[in-house]
């Protein structure tokens, strides 16, 4: 499978049709998904439909766009016209197409993209692993008795086995980050507000809308092409001064600080996973002629802290008649959580906002010191597909959150942070290094991850994508 920019390139040169992309699409669909599962709904005609659009138009002599005839998946807690919107619940499946496209969907269909179906998510997008009543088990192509993580698991396995270039992805908690560390991909979560995200339910403002993609090339480009302000979103911000795309490979970084935690101060890591990730970061400061700073790094309530501020936000738009009078349809994970925030009060979710404040102040005066913190992306390799979240790490008994205890941080922060392919374990799965940003400065985020991809470049697809 080309890469995003290679394949418009060749589309938008005449040198090959867009119909000719979805054909190699769906054949990689039909080959690798019955045993991965990343798509739970594929609609050729519609994606033909819009191949044959590109298509007339370059004929006509016009430029469909930067995007040009790429196809690409839409996660399932995103809406696009004419295909329906599951979550990943017995809720919802079933359900009609929708009548409007989310507006990052929107925005990457007029730049000449084309979608041919929606990818797998846990329910609700609520965990790190991709398995429902609804859909049944995702898989991780670099090895299908693995999980692709979550919520993202769709759009990053059907990334990584080949069958698109891309795929929309959305993260409220690593749910673009813990996919990319797990298949060996880019997964780069925006700056809070950076792409307009209108739903309603984001009380607690963690969730930001991206993409997951191969190379750090093709993320600056999808996020270029995502970006900036839409009435519908008070909250989006302006448009970037620069394009990503160009900054990736011009902006000067040589001098920014950067700290290193293992832990961040509480996290249990599996050892091999802690050795690749340092290496991987000894690349990048040599590469990108950083300076370590040998800061203090430390926040062991984030995630106490991450598991709360979500509580109100499971409530906000929920149909009437679906709880409790359908929670036997419900994941039972699901089902203890509504319970709980039946239990919720307004006093109790204030004092989890005074925590959650009191992390944010200790963060930027940690980013007074430095411009970019670094982790491993999750504690853990790629975990058994079916779940559940592991209780032991390392011979230590933890909570199932510590699998993935680094991302959470950068959604309470808000600021810009990025996976990238680290290195392989002895058993052939990737793990992620994770770099968190300053406020705003997706530049620099992206800009590293170039450095490193050049300095230690990564396999771009699994082994039964090649």
């Amino acid at each position: 499978m080309r890469t995003v920019i290679e394949m418009a390139s060749l589309v938008r040169r005449g040198e090959m049709k867009a119909t000719e992309a979805l054909d190699e699409t769906l054949a990689a669909i039909d080959r690798h998904n019955p045993e991965l599962n990343s798509f739970v709904h594929v609609d050729g005609d519609l994606a033909r439909s819009s191949a044959q659009r590109i298509d007339e138009r370059v004929a006509r002599g016009e430029d469909p766009g930067p995007l040009a005839g790429v196809p690409f998946g839409v996660k399932d807690l995103d809406d696009c016209e004419g295909m329906p919107t599951s979550q990943g619940s017995l809720w919802f499946k079933g359900g009609p197409p929708v009548a409007a496209d989310a507006i990052h969907v929107a925005r990457f269909r007029a730049a000449g993209a084309v979608p041919v179906g929606k990818t797998a998510v846990p329910e609700f997008g609520t965990w790190a692993y991709t398995a429902t009543r609804a859909w049944g088990v995702t898989r991780n192509p670099w090895d299908p008795t693995r999980t692709p993580g979550g919520s993202s698991g769709g759009s990053a396995s059907a990334v990584a086995a080949g069958m698109v270039p891309f795929a929309t992805a959305s993260d409220g908690g690593g749910s673009t980050r813990t996919p990319a560390g797990f298949c060996g991909l880019v997964g780069h979560k925006p700056s809070f507000g950076r792409i307009p995200h209108p739903w309603s339910g984001s009380v607690a403002q963690l969730g930001v809308l991206g993409a997951l993609a191969t190379t750090v090339d093709d993320a600056a480009l999808l996020l270029d092409l995502a970006s900036g302000p839409d009435h519908r979103d008070r909250r989006s911000l302006p448009a970037p001064f620069a394009q990503y795309a160009e900054a990736i490979h011009t902006l000067d970084v040589r001098g920014l600080r950067v700290a290193w935690s293992v832990d961040l101060g509480f996290a249990i890591v599996d050892p091999e996973v802690a050795a690749i990730t340092r290496k991987a970061a000894d690349v990048l400061v040599e590469a990108g002629q950083l300076e370590e700073i040998d800061a203090e790094v430390s926040f062991p309530e984030s995630l106490d802290v991450y598991s709360k501020l979500g509580d109100v936000d499971t409530w906000i738009d929920l149909p009437d008649g679906l709880w409790p009078e359908r929670a036997d349809e419900l994941d039972p994970q699901l089902v203890a959580g509504y319970e709980k925030g039946d239990r919720l009060t307004v006093r109790k979710f204030a004092t989890t906002f005074t925590r959650r404040h009191a992390i944010e102040a200790r963060l930027a005066a940690l980013f007074d010191e430095i411009d970019i913190l670094i982790t491993p992306t999750a504690a853990i390799p790629a975990f058994p597909a079916e779940g559940p979240m592991p209780r032991e790490i390392a011979g230590q008994k933890v909570h199932p959150a510590m699998a993935v205890p680094f991302a959470m941080l950068g959604n309470i922060w808000g600021g810009p942070a990025i996976s990238v392919p680290a290195g392989i374990t002895a058993g052939g799965l990737p793990v992620g290094l994770h770099l968190i940003g300053d406020q705003h400065r997706d530049d620099t985020v992206l800009r590293l991850a170039r450095v490193l991809e050049e300095a230690q470049p990564w396999p771009r697809l699994s082994p039964r994508a090649r």
